[in-house]
């Protein structure tokens, strides 16, 4: 009878034949195999080294501080325009050369203070801890605080002041990297955010035949745009000051003017409005004669000209801004003033 004819329950054992032991009894693959004895670091029985690996972290942190102030000093003095000759790359430009030297020396003696303070002066003793359920009990928070606060304490950063000190100043110190980065968004608003070009005085001329305008040009009904006298389109800066000063011209029955200010600043039913939708600052374009409304074509926000160009519809947030008019001694439509309030989306600071 072979081995194959023999029931399984009556076969012997695998590997405890004659008494023998497994090979798994004796080296069980899943055994703790402990740790290493520790191995105590020069740092940590010799004081004169940990203060001589003390002033290496201070040094890269010091350095990293000299670097962010590199950067700054680079970024205001430097020109844009300057070239370097950097073998074997060539010619490149001298400002993205210091502020990528500058600012990458800031960061690497960082981190490199930080791990050169950490595998010398930290502990390093390594700790076994057993798995637990991802919710902790009270009794693992409690030993995780302790831990916390074990592992500050051992950090040494109360009694290591100069290490301290020097760190607070560069991690101080790198983000005005950032800040001096805000000056390429553009020269600060000031007051341009206010005012426009328009003025007592100022003509209202036409966009299209650069004429000043008189009140006999503008039929009722009729919709013209206006620039403020003196303004080319040659100039450098048209585009900009065009955005804030671009008029609307209307002619309107007086008695079909609703608002009372609105009639005032007019000019026998003749109105000026911004032609700057509030919402986004589209240029508004689209005209309805018989119901007085101006469409803009963005976001279809809609305003009624026969009542202080109030929203009717739409995302736009107030009404668009009217500018006082009138005529001079020589019969052309003139601006008394400028916007009284700011033209365009509002902003954060508008009151």
């Amino acid at each position: 009878m072979s081995s194959q004819d023999i029931p399984e329950e009556n076969l012997p054992e695998q590997g405890h034949a004659h008494g023998a032991v497994s090979v798994a009894d004796e080296e069980n693959p899943f055994a703790d195999p402990g740790l290493p004895p520790h191995e105590h670091r020069i740092q940590d029985i010799d004081e004169r080294a940990a203060k001589r690996s003390e002033r290496v972290v201070a040094l890269l942190f010091t350095v990293s501080m000299l670097a962010t102030i590199g950067f700054i000093a680079s970024y205001v003095t430097i020109s844009p325009d300057t070239s370097v000759y950097v073998f074997p790359i060539g010619h490149i430009s001298a400002l993205n050369f210091a502020l990528g030297l500058t600012l990458g020396a800031a960061l690497f003696c960082i981190g490199a203070g930080a791990v050169h303070w950490a595998r010398t002066l930290m502990s390093d003793v390594e700790v076994a801890d057993e798995r637990h359920p991802i919710e902790a009990s009270p009794e693992v928070r409690a030993k995780v605080h302790a831990d916390f606060k074990e592992g500050a304490k051992e950090s040494a950063l109360g009694r290591r002041k100069l290490i301290r000190n020097t760190m607070f100043g560069a991690l101080t110190l790198v983000p005005l990297s950032g800040v001096v980065l805000l000056r390429d968004l553009g020269p600060l608003p000031g007051t341009s955010l206010r005012h426009t070009l328009w003025a007592k005085g100022k003509l209202l001329v036409n966009m299209n035949t650069n004429q000043p305008l008189r009140p006999e040009d503008v039929a009722v009904g009729s919709l013209t745009f206006a620039k403020p006298e003196g303004l080319e389109e040659a100039q450098e800066d048209f585009q900009n000051e065009i955005a804030k000063a671009a008029l609307m011209i209307i002619r309107l029955q007086p008695g079909n003017i609703k608002d009372k200010r609105e009639l005032d600043w007019s000019h026998e039913g003749i109105v000026a409005f911004s032609k700057i939708c509030t919402h986004v600052g589209c240029p508004i374009s689209l005209y309805e004669q018989q119901t007085h409304h101006v469409l803009c074509p963005c976001h279809q926000s809609t305003f009624d000209l026969s009542d202080g160009a109030r929203v009717i519809f739409g995302p736009a947030g107030h009404a668009l801004p009217q500018l006082r008019i009138g005529v001079n001694d020589e019969g052309y439509l003139q601006a008394l003033g400028d916007f009284e309030e700011p033209v365009g989306p509002a902003f954060w600071e508008r009151g």
